[in-house]
C-alpha cells in the first residue's frame, strides 16, 4: 500500500472516528423520547409510589406499631423524595408529566402484557376496593392487609425497576432504578417477616 493510501485511510478513519463520537456524546447528551423507557417508567413510577405512599399513610394512622409505623414512614419518605427526583427529570427533559400511552407502554407491545395486570394497571397496583378496606380498617386487621398490599405492591415496582434498568438510556434512571430494586426487594423481606408475625 503507498503511503499516500495509507494517508488517506488515516484521514478517513480519524473522519469517521470524530463523526462517530461526536453522534454518540449527541445521543446520550439528548434529551430522552417522550415514548422511551426514561420518560415511561418517570412517570408510571410517579403514579406507582404515590399509591405506596397513601398506604403508608393510612397504616400509620390506623396502627400503634412502632416498628410498623417506622417502615411505614421510611416508604413514604424514600418514596416521595424518589417521585420528586422523577418529576424533575421530566421538567428538565421539556416533557409533560403525563404520556398519551397505556401503563407500561414503554416496556415494548411485547412486553406491555407481561407488566400489566388485567385491568390494565401497573403490577402491584392495589385496587379502589382494596384501598377502601384498608381505609376501613383499623389495628391488627390494617395493619395485615397493609403489609399484604405491600408486599405485592413491592413485587410490581421491583419488575417495573429491572424493566427501566434493562431498557432506560440515561445514567440518571438506570441508578435510580437499581436503588429501587434492590430497597424494595430487601423490603419484602421485612414486610413479609412482619406479616408472618401477624398469623
Amino acid at each position: 500500500m503507498s503511503r499516500t493510501t495509507l494517508v488517506v485511510v488515516a484521514v478517513i478513519a480519524a473522519l469517521v472516528g470524530a463523526l462517530s463520537g461526536s453522534w454518540f456524546m449527541h445521543t446520550r447528551n439528548s434529551p430522552p423520547s417522550d415514548f422511551g423507557a426514561d420518560a415511561g417508567f418517570s412517570r408510571d413510577m410517579q403514579a406507582h409510589h404515590a399509591q405506596a405512599v397513601e398506604m403508608a399513610l393510612l397504616v400509620r394512622e390506623r396502627s400503634d406499631d412502632e416498628e410498623l409505623r417506622t417502615v411505614a414512614y421510611d416508604i413514604l419518605t424514600s418514596q416521595q423524595q424518589q417521585a420528586g427526583q422523577m418529576y424533575g427529570w421530566l421538567v428538565q427533559w421539556g416533557l409533560p408529566q403525563t404520556g398519551s400511552g397505556e401503563p407500561m407502554a414503554w416496556v415494548g407491545e411485547d412486553h406491555a402484557k407481561a407488566h400489566t395486570r388485567p385491568d390494565g394497571t401497573m403490577p402491584g397496583m392495589a385496587s379502589r376496593a382494596l384501598l377502601d378496606e384498608l381505609r376501613a380498617a383499623d389495628g391488627l386487621a390494617a395493619e395485615r392487609l397493609f403489609l399484604t398490599l405491600m408486599i405485592a405492591h413491592h413485587e410490581g415496582g421491583v419488575a417495573m425497576a429491572d424493566a427501566a434498568l434493562a431498557q432506560a438510556r440515561t445514567t440518571e434512571v438506570r441508578t435510580l432504578a437499581a436503588a429501587i430494586s434492590s430497597a424494595q426487594a430487601s423490603e419484602i423481606t421485612l414486610l413479609q417477616r412482619m406479616l408472618d408475625e401477624r398469623g
